[in-house]
């Protein structure tokens, strides 16, 4: 089992392990030597950094590492995750590395790495990285006896710009008015811009780091402040970036907050209408509302579903060669143009659905109906499978023998906390509460805290 990775990458506090300088070093050298490409050139692997203020301590001890297996370090700067994960590809890089923590506040931090193709790592390669990171001694025998330089590269944004803008064919966005809230994050400079370059009207908030207020009340987690702001300067558009800009909150023109399950209806409908929709297939995780399937099947568009985690979709897609997939919270992948999510360019997705067909957002998100739903989080003294507790297991057989087809049941464990989730969806709002409360009562009388 893994130490050190999680499910998006190595993530913890700043200066406590394992986001430390010694461990950050370690896995420079390591990715040196895993992610190597065979052809006896001297390795090449691109930094990118949200606006944490540890990112320098990161980004320092990761170069210093690197640089001592004979690597060439390619640094960025504040750059958004998906742009450093083109870049990876387009510089033809062995590897990319971006140091953030994506929603998370600013004492925290991580380490996401990105193979030559431009997506995530699979488990087996995290595992061959993390047994050199932990291994007692580092075996001077792999080393590369030549240093390697370090780089700046200044034209990292540009680049991204034209790669993103060409997602949907620079198409003009004049007569459009957005609110752009950046969350202070990597997005606060590059992320305007692209809208304004396309000629929209931009307002722009939330674009000054200090290295401090990354996602303090504001983006992705705190979209309410951005909705008020639409409304209040009569604009079309509200999106919410969190910290490394991979994913994105929508609010339309009346200041409502559009789900992640809207969006994706939304844009598999305009890609099917396209032609676009690769196996008129949308990808999403267990997580989405029953809501999704049922507007998706109105349109003859089938739903696969994944377990919860972007790099899960993002897996199907590849498998199964599907080119639309997401989760409710935020995260789309395009995946004719991208390789992870993009809150930037699933935003100028959609703004080219909007002009193309006239509608207003709050007018597409219509295409589906949500599910009344309830979410619970239950603490629990500890974490045996569902199966082998008989009440548990017991009352929810029942309760999805009840809800039959105009429901769904899903219970499962946080995968940090000592705490059970508990979630349950129905076309009867009264009925759906009904059943979360006795799953609930069934924890607490089993295995809660």
């Amino acid at each position: 089992m893994k130490k050190l990775f999680g499910t998006d990458g190595i993530r913890g506090e700043a200066n406590e392990w394992p986001i430390t300088p010694e461990v950050a070093l370690r896995v420079g050298r390591a990715v040196a030597r895993v992610l190597s490409n065979g052809s006896g050139e001297k390795k090449k692997v691109v930094i990118g950094k949200d606006t944490r203020l540890s990112g320098y301590m990161l980004e320092t001890a990761l170069t210093s590492g690197l640089v001592s297996e004979g690597a060439r370090v390619l640094l960025t700067g504040p750059l958004p995750t998906p742009a450093v994960a083109h870049l990876t590809q387009s510089m033809a890089c062995d590897a990319g590395i971006m140091l953030t923590a994506s929603h998370n506040p600013f004492q925290d931090n991580g380490i996401k790495i990105f193979g030559p193709d431009g997506y995530k790592l699979n488990d087996e390669l995290e595992e061959e990285i993390e047994k050199l990171i932990l291994a007692e001694r580092l075996d001077d025998a792999g080393a590369d006896k030549q240093l390697g330089k370090a780089y700046r590269i200044d034209d990292a944004t540009g680049r991204y710009i034209e790669f993103a803008k060409n997602a949907i064919g620079s198409r003009s966005l004049k007569g459009l008015k957005i609110v752009v809230d950046c969350a202070h994050g990597a997005s606060y400079f590059v992320g305007p811009l692209i809208f304004e370059e396309l000629g929209a009207e931009v307002i722009k908030c939330n674009v000054s780091p200090d290295g401090r207020n990354i996602n303090a009340d504001c983006g992705a987690l705190y979209p309410e402040k951005t909705a008020a702001l639409v409304v209040e300067n009569g604009a079309d558009l509200g999106v919410c970036f969190d910290g490394d800009a991979d994913r994105v909150i929508f609010i339309d023109a009346n200041g409502e907050i559009v789900s992640g399950d809207r969006v994706l209806c939304l844009c598999a409908i305009a890609l099917k209408q396209a032609g676009k929709l690769k196996q008129d297939t949308l990808v999403a995780t267990v997580m989405s509302n029953l809501g999704l399937r049922d507007g998706l099947d109105k349109q003859g568009i089938k739903l696969e579903t994944t377990g919860v985690g972007d790099r899960l979709v993002i897996e199907r897609m590849r498998e199964k060669g599907f080119s639309l997939g997401g989760e409710n919270s935020g995260h789309i992948i395009f995946a004719d143009s991208a390789t992870t999510g993009d809150g930037i360019m699933s935003a100028l997705h959609v703004l080219g659905i909007m002009k193309s067909s006239g509608k207003p957002l709050a007018e597409l998100a219509a295409c589906m109906e949500e599910y009344p739903q309830g979410l619970h989080g239950l603490k629990v003294k500890e974490k045996p499978p569902i199966e082998e507790v008989p009440e548990l297991k017991a009352c929810i057989d029942d309760a999805e023998k009840l809800l039959g087809d105009k429901g769904r049941i899903l219970v499962r464990y946080s995968g940090t906390e000592k705490k059970i989730r508990v979630l349950v969806e129905a076309q009867d709002a009264g009925l759906a509460k009904q059943v979360a409360e006795k799953i609930c009562g069934a924890v607490k009388q089993t295995i809660g805290a």
